[in-house]
């Protein structure tokens, strides 16, 4: 049985190492030159200010009573896509961040009630390839777009922002909080370092000494981001209330993907 669970183990370890090249070798080629204005987010706004409370919980049942406020929204999104000629790079990420964001809350809602998003993976799924981040549902311009090709060809790739992580919401417990209110230009780098420390130390997510912290799996996941500059050690004691040591000894949290709701 131990030998069968080893194999098993192996196979899944390569089926991942497969998958995170195969969306290396696939990413979407994003045309970025279009000609269009920015768009207001102030319907998003109102939404997440009505339906989303303070600490990031989602009445999803009221979004999908009000589902005519979102759709608006997403519309003035797919008739806008930014312009990388004339748009400032905060106007691109905040129009980014906020798709991510309100197509999510779109996807629950259409699929409502679940109690995870992983619920609507096919049974067998394999990220990067076949999960429902992978499902170009999101139609932007002349471009059809999943949530990963957003996060990860768009915000990642193209912008290269650490702090995205804390600021895109993918409808679950463990997830950063979302904001009862839309990202907009003007606030966009103090909202991502406000979110960036409020992460780091809540202690819901991280729980963090001098001498051993014990992280998001965002930071394993994505650990290249937080590593541009130093360690991650070094990238945590930007945020963190507490000074950890060089030596400290880093463990990852389990992820609850349960939904966010309220």
């Amino acid at each position: 049985m131990e030998k069968i669970f080893c194999k098993f183990k192996s196979i899944c370890i390569v089926l991942l190492v497969v998958a995170f090249g195969f969306w290396s070798c696939k990413q979407t080629k994003l045309d970025f030159d279009y000609q269009s204005e920015v768009p207001s987010h102030h319907l998003l706004d109102s939404l997440l200010t009505l339906y989303i409370d303070e600490k990031g919980w989602v009445d999803y049942p009221g979004v999908k009573q009000d589902s005519m406020l979102l759709n608006e929204y997403l519309e003035s999104l797919k008739a806008n896509p930014p312009d990388t000629n004339t748009w400032s790079r905060e106007e691109q990420m905040a129009y980014w961040i906020n798709a991510y964001n309100a197509f999510t809350i779109q996807l629950i809602t259409d699929n409502y009630p679940l109690k995870s998003i992983k619920d609507l993976n096919p049974s067998i799924s394999i990220p990067f390839v076949n999960s429902i981040w992978d499902v170009q549902f999101i139609d932007i311009g002349n471009t059809s777009l999943s949530l990963n090709n957003i996060e990860h060809d768009i915000l990642r790739g193209h912008f290269k922002e650490s702090r995205i992580h804390f600021v895109i919401n993918c409808a679950s417990i463990s997830c950063p909080r979302l904001l009862n209110k839309a990202y907009v230009p003007e606030t966009l780098d103090s909202l991502m370092d406000k979110q960036a420390d409020e992460f780091i130390n809540d202690e819901s997510k991280n729980l963090i000494t001098e001498n051993r912290v014990q992280v998001s799996k965002i930071f394993l996941w994505f650990g290249k981001d937080f590593k541009r500059d130093g360690t991650l050690i070094d990238y945590l004691n930007r945020y963190a209330d507490v000074n950890i040591k060089n030596s400290a000894q880093v463990d990852y949290m389990a992820y609850n993907w349960l939904l966010n709701s309220q």
